[in-house]
């Protein structure tokens, strides 16, 4: 998750400020302010992010592309989301495309590519991917009669296994699919060595960074990657989510479209009357990162910069999650550790209770933690927690550490509760 180094003089707003911008913090639940870690299945949302979206549908509400007031200046708010997350992705904005949410895009992404494939091509996926990210690819493979190979995880150290990936790939890969983070364990991959290595059998490569995009500015360029997908309630947006595409794969992918409707990159790839206050929200939240650096020439420099800040900042929020679970007899970690490249996300197991009960023992001192397989199945398959579950606590950009130290004690006294 390297990120480029902040110039001395740039000043990223503090976490208590930060957090006076998020009304969700506010709430007491059995007395006990509510501490979120449930961040990697939808983060609390900002008041510039709300308030936008009010604005926009008191102000603005209006279907596209016609010659009336409310009309062009929807148009123009569309135009500016894109415009914003092309700044977030290193991208132009005609390569992003808005929908419903990642995994929706993924499967429309998914029959466009596949009404281009042959019988016995082949399609690449992992075990720890989000499954929005594997049966998409599966069930185009069956329409098409194409063959998915899976490449292999580590389960004692939750990473790809890149000899075995390296294995799979012939001259018959047509797609790579792999994930930037893994939700479940926290697991950053190396997505600019997969992009050489599907490149270097001529193939394309899809990156899932939904898991990604809420901890590191990705680049597109950089990473040399021909499709990405996130979901801006991942980084304090609201539910919708976004595809980028290189401009000429956009243009030559069968996406299913209507007849009248634009054929053009990038509204080409997207389908109906959008969420279009989702998508000035998701466009707001972007600017939301972009107003926590005090200066910075353009907008994704001041990303940049936010980024690089909140890193920081959750790396050592993540050490200390890391060393007191760890220190807790009967909490068993899993994932990488946090010398190795990973996001502030901890999955973990508690001895003898399920993850469910965990989760609702936490909830009763006002600390929301998830629970179950975050619907990365084959993870916990592969670990042999299908029947427990796995806990998940994952920082937020407005994580404190005094938040971090309720989880900590939280799970200590449950299990000083259970040897008692």
């Amino acid at each position: 998750m390297n990120q480029t180094m902040n110039p001395p003089s740039v000043r990223v707003a503090p976490v208590e400020d930060i957090r006076s911008q998020f009304p969700a913090l506010e709430r007491v639940h059995n007395g006990n302010k509510v501490a979120y870690f449930d961040g990697p299945g939808g983060t609390q949302v900002p008041r510039s992010v709300t308030d936008a979206m009010v604005d926009y549908l008191y102000n603005r509400n209006a279907n596209t592309d016609w010659a009336y007031p409310s009309s062009a200046e929807t148009d123009a708010a569309i135009a500016y989301a894109r415009l914003a997350f092309g700044d977030f992705l290193g991208a132009s904005p005609d390569e992003i495309v808005f929908g419903a949410n990642m995994t929706t895009l993924n499967f429309h992404l998914s029959r466009a590519l596949g009404r281009n494939l042959k019988a016995g091509d082949e399609i690449l996926i992992t075990e720890l991917d989000h499954h929005a990210n594997v049966d998409p690819w599966k069930e185009v493979a069956r329409d098409r009669g194409l063959c998915v190979k899976t490449v292999r995880m580590i389960p004692e150290t939750g990473q790809l296994d890149w000899d075995h990936f390296g294995s799979l790939l012939t001259g018959r890969t047509r797609v790579v699919a792999v994930g930037a983070a893994s939700n479940a364990l926290g697991t950053v991959n190396d997505v600019r060595k997969a992009a050489e290595m599907a490149h270097g059998v001529g193939a394309l490569i899809f990156v899932d960074a939904v898991h990604f995009a809420p901890h590191a500015v990705p680049d597109v360029q950089s990473l040399d990657c021909d499709f990405l997908a996130c979901s801006a309630y991942k980084f304090n947006g609201p539910h919708i989510g976004l595809l980028y595409g290189r401009r000429e794969l956009i243009a030559s992918a069968a996406f299913p479209r209507l007849e009248p409707a634009h054929d053009t990159a990038p509204e080409r790839a997207e389908t109906g009357t959008l969420n279009h206050e989702g998508i000035v929200g998701a466009g707001a939240a972007i600017d939301f990162f972009a107003s926590l650096a005090d200066s910075g020439s353009t907008r994704r420099g001041r990303l940049l910069s936010t980024f690089e800040e909140v890193h920081t900042r959750s790396a050592t929020l993540l050490s200390e999650m890391w060393r007191g679970l760890g220190a807790i007899d009967g909490v068993k970690l899993f994932g990488p550790s946090p010398d190795f490249p990973r996001t502030p996300t901890i999955a973990f197991t508690v001895n003898g209770i399920k993850s469910r009960r965990v989760a609702e023992l936490l909830a009763e001192r006002g600390v929301f933690v998830s629970h179950g397989d975050f619907y990365a199945s084959t993870v916990l398959k592969r670990l042999g927690l299908e029947d427990e579950g796995l806990v998940r606590a994952g920082c937020a950009i407005y994580t404190s550490e005094d938040e971090v130290g309720r989880l900590v004690e939280g799970v200590a006294s449950l299990m000083a509760r259970r040897r008692a």
